[in-house]
């Protein structure tokens, strides 16, 4: 076979061949799965495998990986949003001022959603109009609005007034056993599913974070779209700032510290590249119910959370080396 049949050959192929290889990582991390839950039916089958346990693993999933949802897009971009955590804070905090509370339930969760929104916004502007590099704009992010928190709510935490419990709600209400705001999570997942996988603006999500050049020659805006994902992003923030108020029933600027890295390491250990240009929502969410597994028997065994911390941080190393690994494979 001549080289321009070989040429026209692989890019057919290509396709079919990354697709085989996302369902051979998600079928690793279900294997994952399903190996931490034998450990936790081995070490404490009384508390592991209950509905109980499996309902508070579902509603700490719930409020991470909504965020993980909106760092799938923007890593997928080919950029990265160290400020999720901090983001989400801040919009917990807005909602639940004394001002906003007036105004009741509904406007508080348009409070949080706005300002989550609007902050991924500024991030965006930063780094596609602004040209600052995206880990310096998200990490100032980070500490601005971390501050703002602070500073909003004097450092005290903000219970959620009588009058609206409609937000506690959506953690106490139960559905077939399920707390609703894990059905808000699925929804978000299911939402951004299909707008990565089945719109245009998730066709040209992957081809700006795989070459952005070559995007902007196809005619697709990148700085307007990169200003979009990061916006995205912080809409995903918002709405995780109100499933933390009803599962706390509160605002505080503590809230989402180290989000984060459990994002960021859910959706690098779901196959997403560090460098743009490839994943999947499907691979994020096993990646985030990994960690969750990994955090829910290091608290059933009672087991220090600093070993957690360095238990995560491994893992982290291992799926960065593993993906450098993978793309030699596919280049030589």
């Amino acid at each position: 076979m001549n080289d321009s049949r070989v040429k026209q050959v692989r890019p057919a192929l290509a396709p079919g061949l990354l697709a085989r290889a996302g369902q051979g990582r998600h079928l690793g991390l279900v294997v994952a799965l399903v190996l931490l839950a034998g450990i936790g039916v081995a070490t404490k089958p009384e508390n592991f495998a209950t509905a109980s346990n499996l309902v508070s693993i579902l509603s700490l999933a719930a409020t991470i990986g909504v965020i993980t949802v909106g760092m799938t897009f923007v890593i997928i971009g080919g950029g990265i949003d160290l400020s999720v955590g901090a983001i989400m804070a801040l919009a917990s905090v807005w909602a639940t001022t004394l001002a906003t509370q007036a105004y009741g339930p509904f406007v508080m969760a348009l409070c949080a959603i706005l300002v989550g929104t609007g902050a991924g916004l500024v991030n965006g502007l930063l780094v596609s109009y602004g040209r600052m590099v995206p880990f310096i704009a998200t990490l100032a992010m980070l500490v601005a609005a971390r501050g703002l928190a602070q500073r909003m709510s004097d450092r005290k935490t903000q219970l959620i007034q009588t009058g609206n419990e409609a937000i506690v709600n959506l953690s106490t209400t139960r559905w077939l056993g399920i707390p609703v705001l894990v059905y808000i999570f699925a929804l978000v997942v299911v939402l951004g599913w299909i707008l990565l996988n089945r719109t245009t603006f998730g066709r040209r999500t992957y081809a700006v974070g795989g070459n952005p050049e070559a995007a902007r020659l196809a005619g697709i805006d990148v700085r307007r779209h990169t200003t979009l994902l990061y916006a995205l992003s912080g809409l995903c923030c918002g709405i995780a700032a109100i499933l933390i108020m009803a599962r706390t029933t509160t605002g505080s600027s503590t809230h989402g510290d180290l989000y984060e890295l459990d994002a960021i390491a859910a959706v690098i250990i779901g196959g997403t590249l560090l460098t743009g240009g490839r994943g999947t929502i499907i691979g994020s969410i096993l990646g985030l119910l990994i960690f969750t597994l990994i955090t829910n028997l290091f608290i059933l065994n009672g087991l220090n959370t600093s070993d957690q911390l360095i238990a995560k941080g491994l893992i982290i190393v291992v799926a960065v080396l593993l993906q450098r690994r993978n793309l030699k494979e596919r280049t030589t």
